[in-house]
């Protein structure tokens, strides 16, 4: 594949150069959640080439390769694969030619390699980056479905990366001994953004006819929830209305507590959810606790924060730390502390001083702030590269002129 001759051929001061392209492999969709990917390539992508290849979708047909560019600057790269194709060998196969022809097409010489999923190892390795970046955003392994093999991916993945990012403190612990060039980037904030629903006064028209109290999540509803918890705090105030936002994945949906106080509004864009938070009561995070919840550090805590809203979460450790400690969040585990802790955040006197306390913590962290940073540490995993060729070059010019100067000895000249 392509060297990294030209790497730095306008390389300066100003940070890393502008024609090296960033290449991310994920297992996520980025039209699916906005989430974590979203908000860091698209700031990526405002200086920079950003292309992100997503896992391929199986249809009837010839394969190929969807290419679109999204508002933010972001190049989605979808590849097709005929459902004929079965075996891991094939299907990496065709992804290793794949990966090619885009690198061509689009004529991407210099880049950065970003992964979210170390499965891509086996149709990506041979690719050589500049940097090579793993953004580690859960312990996927503990994930429903999760392959059989994702574990030795991952750590040839942290053999092969410059840089590992953990999506927060918890994981950091968990792996830092795996890697020496490793930092926590736990989940940051667009606050102005969710600051929003402080003051939108008109509900959605799905959610206007919901009766008072709300109880609210927006997110994934996967393995990682607490059905259990739902339906039992649903049971032990009737009155109190669920509000139910995003879409049901890895799980049946005939499993979900059906009751008259628990509504499933199906997926909203990251636009609208500041409406519906604006007309909830009280924010839930009812996470199970299990080895998919282990490492978990939910991007909607500081925004269910910034929009106003008293949280109470089951004790997820990166809630917990540092939300928990700080009092920021209510923290329960069983259907009467959640069903306790969701009354006390509703009979909260001292608003104005939580929402003074909110403002100051959220205040120190933000997503322009976390890819900052990101960026100044992938400026520095290259800048110690062209040292290294800065470095070598003289010794390769004295290399050359002492086997010269030999070869003029032998020959007389």
């Amino acid at each position: 594949m392509n060297s990294n001759k030209n790497i730095f051929a306008n390389f300066d001061n100003s940070g890393i150069n502008a024609n090296v392209d960033l290449v991310c492999l994920s297992h996520l969709r980025w039209d699916f959640v906005y989430q974590r990917p979203q908000h860091l390539l698209s700031r990526f992508a405002k200086e920079r080439r950003v292309f992100f290849f997503e896992e391929p979708i199986y249809m009837q047909g010839r394969m190929h390769l969807d290419i679109s560019e999204r508002e933010c600057g972001v190049t989605v790269v979808v590849p097709y694969l005929p459902e004929e194709i079965k075996t891991d060998e094939a299907r990496e196969a065709a992804l290793f030619g794949m990966i090619n022809r885009l690198f061509e097409e689009q004529k991407i010489t210099d880049h950065i390699l970003w992964c979210y999923t170390p499965m891509a190892l086996g149709w990506a390795r041979h690719l050589k980056p500049a940097a090579l970046v793993y953004d580690c955003m859960d312990e996927l392994s503990a994930f429903k479905g999760a392959p059989a093999s994702l574990k030795e991916r991952e750590t040839e993945l942290f053999k092969r990366a410059d840089l590992v990012f953990t999506g927060g403190q918890s994981l950091f612990e968990a792996k830092r001994h795996l890697h020496k060039n490793i930092y926590p980037f736990p989940s940051s904030i667009d606050a102005q953004h969710f600051a929003q629903a402080r003051s939108i006064k008109n509900d959605p028209a799905d959610q206007e006819a919901i009766s008072h109290p709300r109880l609210g999540f927006f997110g994934v509803i996967d393995e990682r929830m607490n059905l259990e918890l739902l339906e039992a705090v649903a049971k032990a105030r009737p009155h109190w209305q669920l509000v139910m936002i995003g879409p049901v994945v890895k799980i049946d949906e005939a499993d979900l507590p059906r009751l008259p106080n628990i509504h499933y509004l199906g997926s909203k864009s990251y636009k609208e959810l500041p409406s519906y938070l604006a007309g909830w009561d009280v924010a839930l995070l009812p996470f199970a606790l299990n080895e998919s919840t282990r490492f978990i550090s939910p991007t909607k805590t500081p925004e269910y924060l910034a929009a106003g809203c008293p949280v109470v979460s089951t004790s997820i450790r990166d809630v917990v730390r540092p939300y928990g400690e700080l009092g920021l969040v209510h923290i329960a585990d069983t259907p009467e502390e959640f069903v306790a802790a969701i009354e006390a955040a509703m009979n909260d006197s001292d608003h104005a001083s939580r929402i003074k306390s909110v403002d100051m913590f959220l205040s120190q962290i933000s997503w322009d702030e976390t890819w900052g940073r990101m960026a100044e540490l992938i400026e520095d995993v290259i800048r110690e590269r062209y040292a290294s060729k800065i470095t070598q070059a003289p010794l390769t010019a004295r290399a050359q002129a002492a086997s010269a100067s030999a070869q003029s000895f032998v020959t007389g000249d």
